[in-house]
């Protein structure tokens, strides 16, 4: 038996083609391509009733009419109308051109130049605001120094003159640190009379004479070892004045082979290194020497530091072991040292590094107490022969 086919009939509904293309997102307020704007219509050649214009009144005030807020500005402009003002209604008055209208302060160009240009006089309030005009409107002449008229080629104010220390430093073609100490030191003379204030200022054409002991001095920075005597730590930590007190003609050690004269400029600029304590005393350093310095008291310093120390106490049996290398302060594993006996009383000691008490604390470890501690030697410079509370210049064969 044959199969039967079922034959649906077709769909005689005409279809409509689908619209595939992208939709647009609508825009917030409306669409710039449905929203239609209306026209500018040219007010002088419009149509009447044309679309895209609000209609026109024949009694609207104009802006550019007479009476207006401009003040005639339109009709002096050629293919404008100026409009009817509104009947009934005052004409506003603004400032003229240049004048703020909340403040009346006036730009540029000047209100008087500006009343001028428009020919009408200002309201009461900004005419109140005006300068007073002088009775003889020409300019004061400018009145020049003496020192800008009399040659004609310096203008200005006087210049001060220049300070003696400059004009010594063109002379000798020296520095200015070297004009400086010599002015000191007496050596300079302005007309025959000697100067040795700092800072002075002397005129150009002033006669100035330089002595021969300047020109035979030769500026070095200089290096100063002091015996510190027992508590003077206070003295070293007040500055230049505390120094001064220190450092005197009269506590120069008479045996200093360098046969130098204490000066003022000596003591400006001095740092102290390597200070002590007020219980310790000894050998103290001044320099004017930046690299000394460094070497003294940087944080790389490894000059050697040799101390005296007397005690008392019984040491423990290992104790000297114990001090040259094994104690520890503060959690912080100490350097060696170099420690030895010089009598029955008395330390050697020899440190890189000496922190606050470092070596009276080391002794307690050990049984013993520190009476007194005297540093002889920096490096290899020594305290040698000098007497407490004098000093000596450092000598030319010395070095730290």
């Amino acid at each position: 038996m044959p199969r039967s086919i079922l034959k649906l009939p077709r769909n005689t509904v005409t279809t409509h083609p689908v619209d595939r293309s992208p939709t647009r997102k609508p825009i917030r307020g409306g669409s710039k391509a449905t929203t239609r704007w209306p026209q500018k219509v040219d007010r002088d050649n419009r149509a009447p009733g044309s679309a895209g214009e609000r209609p026109w009144r024949a009694d609207a005030p104009d802006k550019g009419a007479e009476g207006g807020p401009t003040g005639g500005r339109a009709a002096d402009q050629p293919g404008k109308t100026a409009r009817p003002a509104q009947p009934g209604r005052a004409a506003k008055t603004h400032p003229p051109r240049g004048i703020a209208r909340s403040t009346g302060a006036r730009a540029a160009p000047p209100v008087r130049a500006a009343q001028d240009a428009v020919g009408e006089r200002l309201p009461a309030m900004l005419e109140s605001r005006l300068p007073p005009v002088p009775a003889d409107p020409t300019p004061p002449a400018m009145v020049m120094p003496e020192a800008a008229t009399a040659g004609g080629r310096q203008r200005g104010l006087a210049k001060e003159p220049p300070r003696l220390s400059k004009l010594v430093s063109q002379l000798a073609l020296c520095s200015r640190r070297e004009a400086d100490e010599w002015i000191e030191n007496g050596w300079v003379t302005v007309d025959g009379v000697v100067v040795t204030r700092l800072g002075a200022r002397v005129s150009p054409k002033a006669k100035i004479e330089i002595t021969n002991a300047a020109s035979q001095h030769q500026t070095a920075s200089v290096t100063i070892v002091f015996n510190k005597p027992i508590g003077d730590a206070e003295a070293l930590d007040t500055g230049l004045a505390a120094i001064a007190t220190l450092i005197r003609p009269d506590t120069h050690w008479v045996e200093d082979g360098t046969c130098r004269r204490l000066q003022a400029s000596h003591l400006r600029g001095l740092a102290v290194a390597g200070k002590l304590d007020t219980e310790e005393h000894g050998m103290v350093v001044f320099t004017q020497d930046g690299s000394a310095a460094r070497r003294l008291t940087g944080g790389g310093a490894r000059l050697e530091n040799e101390y005296h120390l007397r005690v008392q106490g019984e040491l423990s049996p290992d104790g000297l072991q114990l001090l040259r290398h094994g104690l520890s302060l503060d959690n912080v594993r100490l350097e060696r040292a170099q420690v030895s006996w010089l009598s029955e009383q008395q330390l050697r000691f020899v440190v890189y590094e000496n922190r606050k008490r470092q070596i009276q604390r080391q002794c307690e470890l050990v049984g013993l107490q520190v009476t007194d501690i005297k540093r002889v030697r920096i490096g290899g410079v020594s305290l040698g022969k000098l007497p407490p509370g004098q000093w000596r210049y450092l000598r030319p064969d010395e070095r730290f």
